[in-house]
């Protein structure tokens, strides 16, 4: 089958594409700069604000896989509704027959954050030309690269001591990145799936602060936390971008949904893609050895270059 992957250089699209071609299938690549693209599939240019150029990467796909967000962009909603409004038109024109999208967590009756109530509305907008669109919603994603495990990741690494915000105590259900490429592509022939919205999340549900523990735990690290009310989402995202690598607006925007419960209450997708997702200990050592493994790999790459220069000297 011939598939899009947006995203494709992505934090989940990367393994899913490289995924996608182990299990057979013809990867569309989708990227603003092919030319650079080293990953799996073959690259295609794309850009989610040009429709055009949706169109052509699309043509002759069976499925398209929607990863696409600008949580680092102020005006992120309104870029992100654009952007699913011009996708879906794009598919319905190429005749795509499903559109997997990796969604959000969160009860429709809470008061969603910002985040979440733009991941909803890109659920709406990609089904309103009428191509199918299959939806799985995730909470926090666990593996190396992704933003919200850099977040925690780095938070244990850099402060033995913190002071955190009240969304310390929300509980969430996170879940292994391979957990969520097995998951989007088990999706992806299923006949039930179609049209339907899933349910995602490891076997364990669990408040930022346990997360943060045990990651420190798992690393023979003490971490003494004094959770602190009346620390205001700003200030938050501006403490968060002095110490990890998150910028401040995509800081805002996760903190901001931290105050939203993401736990599954739903458990269908067990039925149709049946397997038992990767405990959280077991995901986290995953991902830092992953991590460490790529350090490894550069450090070898730059001594490298460092004896190649040496030599033609």
């Amino acid at each position: 089958m011939r598939i899009l992957v947006t995203g494709a250089s992505g934090f989940v699209g990367s393994r899913l594409a490289t995924t996608l071609e182990e299990a057979g299938h013809e990867v569309r690549a989708m990227t603003r700069r092919p030319e650079r693209y080293e990953g799996a599939g073959s690259p295609v240019p794309g850009d989610v604000g040009d429709e055009a150029s949706l169109r052509t990467a699309l043509e002759g796909c069976a499925a398209a896989y929607y990863l696409v967000h600008s949580l680092d962009d102020p005006d992120f909603e309104r870029k992100d509704a654009d952007a699913a409004r011009a996708f879906a038109r794009a598919a319905a024109a190429a005749g795509v027959r499903r559109i997997v999208y990796l969604g959000g967590l969160g009860q429709d009756g809470d008061e969603l954050s910002r985040h979440l109530r733009s991941r909803r509305e890109v659920e709406t907008l990609l089904a309103a030309t009428g191509v199918p669109v299959t939806v799985l919603r995730a909470g926090i994603v666990v593996g190396h690269g992704g933003v919200s495990w850099e977040m925690t990741r780095q938070l244990v690494a850099h402060l033995p001591a913190m002071v955190t915000p009240r969304w310390v105590s929300t509980r969430t259900q996170p879940i292994a990145v391979g957990d969520v490429v097995r998951y989007l592509v088990g999706v992806l022939d299923a006949p039930e799936a179609e049209g339907r919205v899933f349910e995602v999340g490891g076997p364990e549900v669990l408040t930022y602060l346990q997360m943060l523990t045990r990651i420190a735990e798992i690393q023979n690290r003490h971490l003494f936390v004094v959770p602190v009310p009346l620390l205001s989402p700003q200030l938050s995202s501006r403490w968060l971008a002095f110490v990890t690598d998150v910028d401040v607006t995509t800081g805002r925007s996760l903190i901001d949904s931290m105050a939203n419960e993401v736990v599954v209450t739903d458990d269908a997708i067990r039925k149709v893609v049946p397997f038992d997702p990767m405990g959280y200990d077991e995901m986290v050592m995953t991902a830092l050895i992953e991590r460490a493994r790529e350090r490894r790999q550069q450090v070898g790459e730059r001594r490298r270059g460092w004896l190649s220069r040496g030599a033609r000297r």
